[in-house]
Protein backbone atom coordinates (compact mmCIF):
# COMPACT_ATOMS: atom_id res chain seq x y z
CA UNK A 1 0.00 0.00 0.00
CA UNK A 2 1.28 3.44 -1.16
CA UNK A 3 2.40 5.63 2.23
CA UNK A 4 0.31 8.73 2.90
CA UNK A 5 2.17 11.51 2.92
CA UNK A 6 1.20 13.99 5.33
CA UNK A 7 2.44 17.61 5.27
CA UNK A 8 2.13 19.57 8.72
CA UNK A 9 2.18 23.20 7.97
CA UNK A 10 2.61 26.06 10.60
CA UNK A 11 1.63 29.69 9.66
CA UNK A 12 4.24 31.69 12.10
CA UNK A 13 4.91 35.30 12.57
CA UNK A 14 7.26 35.91 15.22
CA UNK A 15 7.37 32.71 16.70
CA UNK A 16 10.80 31.87 17.94
CA UNK A 17 9.78 31.15 21.48
CA UNK A 18 7.55 28.41 20.53
CA UNK A 19 8.04 26.86 16.88
CA UNK A 20 10.82 24.79 17.60
CA UNK A 21 8.81 23.19 21.10
CA UNK A 22 6.08 22.82 18.59
CA UNK A 23 7.65 21.05 15.58
CA UNK A 24 9.32 18.86 17.84
CA UNK A 25 5.97 17.70 19.58
CA UNK A 26 4.67 16.51 16.05
CA UNK A 27 4.54 12.87 15.89
CA UNK A 28 6.37 11.44 12.30
CA UNK A 29 6.22 7.13 13.02
CA UNK A 30 3.10 6.73 14.05
CA UNK A 31 1.91 4.19 11.28
CA UNK A 32 4.25 2.19 8.56
CA UNK A 33 1.63 3.78 5.73
CA UNK A 34 1.88 7.72 7.05
CA UNK A 35 4.59 9.68 6.03
CA UNK A 36 4.83 13.43 8.06
CA UNK A 37 6.70 16.24 7.16
CA UNK A 38 6.41 19.73 8.31
CA UNK A 39 6.40 23.18 6.39
CA UNK A 40 6.84 26.31 8.17
CA UNK A 41 4.67 29.54 6.32
CA UNK A 42 7.02 32.54 7.57
CA UNK A 43 4.46 35.55 7.66
CA UNK A 44 7.57 37.92 7.61
CA UNK A 45 8.82 37.14 10.65
CA UNK A 46 11.36 39.62 12.05
CA UNK A 47 12.61 37.35 14.93
CA UNK A 48 14.73 34.12 14.58
CA UNK A 49 11.79 31.89 13.49
CA UNK A 50 12.99 30.44 10.16
CA UNK A 51 16.62 29.62 12.28
CA UNK A 52 14.98 27.77 15.32
CA UNK A 53 12.36 26.03 12.85
CA UNK A 54 14.88 24.84 10.82
CA UNK A 55 16.98 23.83 14.03
CA UNK A 56 13.85 21.99 15.06
CA UNK A 57 13.86 20.04 11.87
CA UNK A 58 11.02 21.66 9.86
CA UNK A 59 11.80 20.14 6.47
CA UNK A 60 10.49 22.98 4.72
CA UNK A 61 10.11 26.63 4.69
CA UNK A 62 8.36 29.15 2.63
CA UNK A 63 8.38 32.72 3.54
CA UNK A 64 6.53 36.11 2.93
CA UNK A 65 8.97 39.18 2.80
CA UNK A 66 6.13 40.86 4.70
CA UNK A 67 3.74 40.04 6.87
CA UNK A 68 0.25 39.13 5.00
CA UNK A 69 -2.06 38.20 7.89
CA UNK A 70 -3.29 34.17 8.74
CA UNK A 71 -5.72 34.16 6.10
CA UNK A 72 -2.69 34.56 3.39
CA UNK A 73 -0.51 32.58 5.40
CA UNK A 74 -2.99 29.26 5.56
CA UNK A 75 -3.81 30.12 1.60
CA UNK A 76 -0.02 29.56 1.25
CA UNK A 77 0.09 26.30 3.27
CA UNK A 78 -3.00 24.52 1.44
CA UNK A 79 -0.85 25.81 -1.90
CA UNK A 80 1.73 24.38 -0.85
CA UNK A 81 1.46 21.21 1.19
CA UNK A 82 -0.54 20.39 -2.54
CA UNK A 83 2.43 21.10 -4.50
CA UNK A 84 5.06 19.47 -2.62
CA UNK A 85 2.50 16.23 -3.09
CA UNK A 86 0.34 15.80 0.49
CA UNK A 87 -1.98 13.31 0.20
CA UNK A 88 -3.57 15.49 3.39
CA UNK A 89 -2.12 18.68 4.76
CA UNK A 90 -2.55 19.23 8.49
CA UNK A 91 -2.72 23.20 10.14
CA UNK A 92 -1.10 23.50 13.02
CA UNK A 93 -0.73 26.88 15.03
CA UNK A 94 2.84 27.52 15.78
CA UNK A 95 2.10 29.13 19.70
CA UNK A 96 2.34 25.86 21.31
CA UNK A 97 -1.21 26.25 22.49
CA UNK A 98 -2.44 23.08 20.20
CA UNK A 99 -1.46 19.02 20.72
CA UNK A 100 0.66 18.93 18.16
CA UNK A 101 1.10 15.26 19.99
CA UNK A 102 -2.54 14.61 18.94
CA UNK A 103 -1.99 14.90 15.35
CA UNK A 104 -3.06 10.53 14.58
CA UNK A 105 -6.16 11.90 16.09
CA UNK A 106 -6.35 14.50 13.65
CA UNK A 107 -5.45 12.10 11.04
CA UNK A 108 -7.86 9.32 12.28
CA UNK A 109 -11.70 10.19 10.60
CA UNK A 110 -9.59 10.76 7.38
CA UNK A 111 -7.67 7.56 7.17
CA UNK A 112 -10.82 5.65 7.55
CA UNK A 113 -12.64 7.11 5.58
CA UNK A 114 -15.29 9.14 7.81
CA UNK A 115 -13.72 12.81 7.07
CA UNK A 116 -12.51 14.73 4.54
CA UNK A 117 -12.19 17.97 6.79
CA UNK A 118 -11.36 17.50 10.59
CA UNK A 119 -11.55 20.14 13.17
CA UNK A 120 -9.28 19.89 16.68
CA UNK A 121 -12.09 20.92 19.41
CA UNK A 122 -10.86 22.74 22.13
CA UNK A 123 -14.67 22.85 23.83
CA UNK A 124 -15.28 19.36 23.02
CA UNK A 125 -11.80 18.86 25.10
CA UNK A 126 -9.89 20.85 27.52
CA UNK A 127 -9.39 24.47 27.31
CA UNK A 128 -7.17 25.88 30.00
CA UNK A 129 -6.49 29.54 30.86
CA UNK A 130 -8.57 30.79 27.82
CA UNK A 131 -9.91 34.65 28.95
CA UNK A 132 -13.77 34.98 29.35
CA UNK A 133 -14.22 37.50 25.95
CA UNK A 134 -12.41 35.40 23.80
CA UNK A 135 -14.34 32.34 24.97
CA UNK A 136 -17.29 34.18 24.71
CA UNK A 137 -16.31 35.47 20.97
CA UNK A 138 -15.85 32.13 20.08
CA UNK A 139 -19.05 31.07 21.04
CA UNK A 140 -20.92 34.13 18.95
CA UNK A 141 -18.68 33.14 15.31
CA UNK A 142 -19.20 29.42 15.94
CA UNK A 143 -22.99 30.03 16.32
CA UNK A 144 -23.48 31.47 13.96
CA UNK A 145 -21.31 29.08 11.30
CA UNK A 146 -23.73 26.50 13.15
CA UNK A 147 -26.99 28.71 12.32
CA UNK A 148 -25.27 29.68 8.30
CA UNK A 149 -25.04 25.85 7.97
CA UNK A 150 -27.19 24.04 9.56
CA UNK A 151 -25.12 21.92 11.41
CA UNK A 152 -23.70 21.37 14.92
CA UNK A 153 -20.09 22.68 15.28
CA UNK A 154 -18.38 23.04 18.56
CA UNK A 155 -15.12 25.38 17.88
CA UNK A 156 -14.93 27.09 14.59
CA UNK A 157 -12.01 28.88 15.79
CA UNK A 158 -9.78 25.67 16.40
CA UNK A 159 -5.63 26.40 15.10
CA UNK A 160 -5.27 22.49 14.01
CA UNK A 161 -7.44 21.09 11.42
CA UNK A 162 -6.92 18.73 8.89
CA UNK A 163 -7.26 18.40 4.90
CA UNK A 164 -7.88 15.39 2.72
CA UNK A 165 -6.04 16.04 -0.23
CA UNK A 166 -9.91 17.24 -2.21
CA UNK A 167 -10.38 19.63 0.60
CA UNK A 168 -7.03 21.23 0.00
CA UNK A 169 -7.89 21.68 -3.33
CA UNK A 170 -10.67 22.76 -3.31
CA UNK A 171 -10.63 24.86 -0.31
CA UNK A 172 -10.94 28.53 -0.79
CA UNK A 173 -10.15 31.12 1.64
CA UNK A 174 -11.22 34.53 0.61
CA UNK A 175 -9.37 36.97 2.75
CA UNK A 176 -6.10 37.34 4.27
CA UNK A 177 -6.72 38.53 7.65
CA UNK A 178 -8.25 35.26 8.98
CA UNK A 179 -9.23 31.71 7.75
CA UNK A 180 -11.41 30.02 10.15
CA UNK A 181 -14.96 30.73 9.58
CA UNK A 182 -14.78 31.22 6.17
CA UNK A 183 -12.74 27.86 5.05
CA UNK A 184 -15.79 25.74 7.32
CA UNK A 185 -18.47 27.12 5.62
CA UNK A 186 -17.10 27.09 1.69
CA UNK A 187 -16.05 23.06 2.55
CA UNK A 188 -19.31 22.18 4.45
CA UNK A 189 -21.31 23.92 1.35
CA UNK A 190 -19.26 22.42 -1.19
CA UNK A 191 -20.32 18.55 0.25
CA UNK A 192 -17.13 18.06 2.38
CA UNK A 193 -17.50 16.01 5.48
CA UNK A 194 -16.89 17.15 8.92
CA UNK A 195 -15.59 16.25 12.11
CA UNK A 196 -14.30 17.43 15.20
CA UNK A 197 -12.41 15.62 17.78
CA UNK A 198 -11.53 16.70 21.16
CA UNK A 199 -8.16 18.16 21.94
CA UNK A 200 -6.13 19.26 24.75
CA UNK A 201 -5.81 23.38 24.61
CA UNK A 202 -3.40 25.76 26.71
CA UNK A 203 -3.11 29.35 26.55
CA UNK A 204 -0.09 30.55 25.00
CA UNK A 205 2.75 31.94 28.06
CA UNK A 206 5.41 33.78 25.61
CA UNK A 207 4.57 35.80 21.88
CA UNK A 208 1.44 37.71 20.94
CA UNK A 209 -1.18 36.00 19.07
CA UNK A 210 -2.22 37.00 15.16
CA UNK A 211 -6.01 37.56 16.05
CA UNK A 212 -6.82 41.07 17.57
CA UNK A 213 -10.25 41.13 18.70
CA UNK A 214 -11.52 44.37 16.93
CA UNK A 215 -9.86 43.82 13.81
CA UNK A 216 -11.54 40.20 13.92
CA UNK A 217 -15.10 41.57 14.23
CA UNK A 218 -14.04 44.19 11.58
CA UNK A 219 -13.07 42.11 9.09
CA UNK A 220 -14.25 38.59 9.40
CA UNK A 221 -18.16 39.36 9.74
CA UNK A 222 -17.66 40.69 5.93
CA UNK A 223 -15.79 37.57 4.62
CA UNK A 224 -18.44 35.71 6.53
CA UNK A 225 -21.19 37.43 4.38
CA UNK A 226 -19.55 37.67 1.20
CA UNK A 227 -18.69 33.67 1.32
CA UNK A 228 -22.18 32.88 1.77
CA UNK A 229 -23.32 35.33 -1.23
CA UNK A 230 -21.12 33.16 -3.39
CA UNK A 231 -22.10 30.39 -5.76
CA UNK A 232 -20.35 27.31 -5.08
CA UNK A 233 -20.61 23.96 -6.64
CA UNK A 234 -20.95 20.48 -5.22
CA UNK A 235 -17.94 18.15 -5.06
CA UNK A 236 -18.09 14.95 -5.90
CA UNK A 237 -16.00 13.20 -3.00
CA UNK A 238 -13.68 10.16 -3.02
CA UNK A 239 -15.02 8.98 0.34
CA UNK A 240 -12.10 6.24 0.63
CA UNK A 241 -9.52 7.72 -0.95
CA UNK A 242 -7.00 8.09 2.66
CA UNK A 243 -8.25 4.77 4.46
CA UNK A 244 -5.25 2.58 4.97
CA UNK A 245 -4.53 -0.74 6.66
CA UNK A 246 -6.51 -0.11 10.24
CA UNK A 247 -4.81 -3.41 11.08
CA UNK A 248 -1.81 -1.78 12.01
CA UNK A 249 -3.43 0.56 14.83
CA UNK A 250 -2.33 4.34 15.01
CA UNK A 251 -0.85 5.29 18.00
CA UNK A 252 -2.54 7.06 20.18
CA UNK A 253 -1.25 10.50 22.04
CA UNK A 254 -0.47 9.76 25.72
Amino acid sequence: MRKQKVIVFLPAHNEEDSIGKVIKKIPRDFHPSVKVEILVINDGSTDQTISVAKKAGADFIYSFQENQGLGAAVRQGLKRSAELGADISVMLDADNEYPAWQLPELLEPILKGEADYVMGSRFLGTIKGMRLHRRLGNYVFTMLQSILLRQWIYDGQSGMRAFSKQAMHHAEIIHDYNYAQVVTLNLVRKGFRVKEIPIEYQVRTKGQSYIKFKAYLTSVLPAIWKEMKRPVRKVAIEKKAHVIDQEEGLVKSS
